[in-house]
């Protein structure tokens, strides 16, 4: 069964693992989002129940 041998995988995913890790990620943290998550206070709003014609 040659799909469970673990030999070239192993070595692969170790490699795209340190590339992101190593690589990619540090490039990728220092982007800030465009939109930021403000501080404004929420406002509630009234909300009556509907009734249902059918009770």
């Amino acid at each position: 069964m040659p799909q469970l041998n673990p030999n070239p995988w192993f070595l692969i995913m170790l490699t795209s693992w340190l590339t992101f890790s190593l690589i990619i990620q540090p490039k990728l943290l220092p982007f800030t989002p465009t939109n930021s998550p403000s501080s404004s206070p929420t406002m509630t709003t009234k909300t009556t129940p509907w009734t249902w014609p059918w009770t």
